[in-house]
């Protein structure tokens, strides 16, 4: 299904059209927006994610047009569970009062409508062309998501709209979202490693790195030495992908709160169909299928994405840190500018260089009463606490 609208806003009439699944996209108008600016809003990715997980998730994507019918914009949507499976958030709505919490969010178990994208952290969700002001882009993505919204009521009312998550240079440009009810609050960072001109090799990394923090990654290159590592074809994770998901939850397992889960068939589309954009390596002790790691390859920058371990081998083998070693040298060998570490084990991606950048949301609960208790409930949300470690030289920083 497709449907058109024009809004008539202050800020400049865009219309916009909606649509069901990325097989009625027409692809030049959203490749004349999108193009391969970002690997997340290429219509080979969400071709790849719709494939894996349509069912599971309701995928909607909005094509927004100037006065003359060209394509200014585009923006994807993901309607689907939210489930805080450790309560990780539970003391911030009890301070909201048990009768609250219950008419705000239920269970902490709602619908959201995502703007972005869950699978992956940064400005995934929406994309303009040059000739649309920042403010104009944002006021129009607003209104149309509020029109979506009201439509889904068929499939199940939505408790949350969320725009997911922006860049600090974003920050500016954001606050006119405020006007429409949106409420801002950072969550976690994402840890970033900003790769050095001058390096060429992992050699040249391991150099710029006082003497503490070189030990220190020549230990992991010692206790990983059993491990051996491949990138794997779509054959090859299809055949594994038993194995696959059992590593991928047992990491899902240990985490706070989930939006969706991939599947098997989710990373064998993502190299189906994004090829060498999408980098799928797996590690082996004894011929057995131990973790994997995935990223993928945008324009200037890798990002590092899900990861799968067996937790019993973990510790003594310097699994985890193995990879994010193995991230390190990729980027060095794609030449780009930065890798993309995602949240979490801030502490360790520290000692690899990672620098924390802040990452801002932004909700709005579809009551006016309750888009207004929540506040405090964001207010209480902060970012985890960790201790940054600098492990390069003077020069070097």
């Amino acid at each position: 299904m497709s449907w058109n609208f024009l809004e008539k806003t202050d800020v400049g009439k865009l219309r916009h059209s909606f649509f069901d699944s990325v097989k009625m996209i027409n692809t030049d108008h959203w490749n004349a927006v999108a193009g391969d600016k970002n690997v997340y809003l290429s219509i080979d990715y969400l071709q790849a994610l719709e494939d894996s997980l349509w069912g599971a998730i309701n995928f909607r994507y909005i094509v927004f047009y100037n006065s003359k019918y060209k394509p200014v914009g585009v923006a994807t949507v993901q309607i689907l569970d939210f489930v805080d499976k450790k309560e990780k958030y539970g003391d911030a709505f009890c301070a909201l009062g048990q009768k609250v919490k219950h008419k705000l969010l239920g269970h902490l178990d709602m619908k959201v409508m995502v703007c972005g994208n869950v699978f992956s952290t940064g400005e995934n969700g929406f994309l303009y062309t040059d000739e649309v002001a920042p403010e104009n882009a944002y006021i129009n993505l607003s209104n149309a998501l509020y029109r979506l919204r009201r439509s889904e009521k068929i499939n199940g009312r939505i408790s949350i709209i969320l725009l997911k998550e922006f860049w600090p240079a974003s920050y500016k440009n954001t606050e006119v979202l405020k006007v429409h009810d949106f409420r801002g609050f950072n969550i976690d960072v994402n840890m970033v490693l900003k790769i050095h001109e001058s390096w060429n090799t992992m050699d040249d990394y391991l150099d710029s790195m006082v003497s503490k923090f070189r030990t220190k990654a020549k230990s992991v290159f010692k206790r990983s030495a059993a491990l051996s590592s491949r990138e794997m074809s779509a054959e090859d994770i299809n055949a594994n992908s038993a194995t696959i998901i059992q590593l991928y939850e047992s990491v899902l397992e240990n985490a706070d709160f989930t939006f969706g889960e991939l599947n098997g068939a989710s990373f064998v589309n993502f190299k189906k169909h994004l090829a060498d954009k999408f980098i799928f390596k797996g590690y082996f002790l004894d011929d057995k299928l131990v973790g994997f790691s995935s990223a993928f390859i945008s324009n200037d920058f890798i990002d590092a994405n899900y990861v799968g371990l067996d937790y019993s081998v973990n510790h003594d083998y310097s699994l985890y840190q193995k990879m994010l070693y193995d991230y390190t040298e990729l980027a060095i060998e794609k030449g780009v500018s930065e890798l993309r570490f995602g949240r979490t084990a801030e502490e360790i991606k520290s000692c690899l260089g990672a620098e924390p950048t802040d990452m801002k949301l932004y909700v709005k609960h579809r009551n006016a009463v309750s888009n207004k208790l929540i506040k405090p409930l964001i207010e209480a949300i902060s970012p985890s606490k960790y201790e940054l470690r600098k492990p390069f030289k003077a020069s070097f920083v």
